[in-house]
């Protein structure tokens, strides 16, 4: 599976973005995805994950209540939705794509596709 991310951008302190991830292939169904990011300087952080039914979803603790993973298997296509963003939300955010299940989808090692990074930058 190929992975595109899109919907990142320059935005404020308190702004909403949607970030997307369009995948190739017809198996996208059957794959749990990820949402990391990685700040300049910092390890890559896990964000958001949702298993393939969609009906498990897990959020990094610096992200819970304001970030909202979500998919559309007939789109290939998942989602991450970022609201009240603070400057600290500033990274390069990738999808990821893999068979994991459950917890073990919090786990980059977990993934077997990355897309190339779409950019967030929130000013303060």
């Amino acid at each position: 599976v190929q992975l595109v991310e899109s919907g990142g951008g320059l935005v404020q302190a308190g702004d909403s973005l949607r970030l997307s991830c369009a995948a190739s292939g017809r198996t996208f169904s059957t794959y749990s995805m990820g949402w990391f990011r990685q700040a300049p300087g910092k390890e890559r952080e896990f964000v958001a994950s949702i298993t393939w039914s969609g009906g498990i979803l897990y959020y990094g603790d610096s992200v819970k209540g304001r970030l909202t993973i979500y998919r559309d298997n007939a789109k290939n296509t998942v989602y991450l939705v970022m609201n009240n963003l603070k400057p600290e939300d500033t990274a390069v955010y990738y999808c990821a794509a893999g068979r994991g299940t459950y917890g073990s989808t919090k786990y980059a090692s977990t993934y077997d596709a990355w897309g190339q990074g779409t950019q967030v930058t929130v000013s303060s």
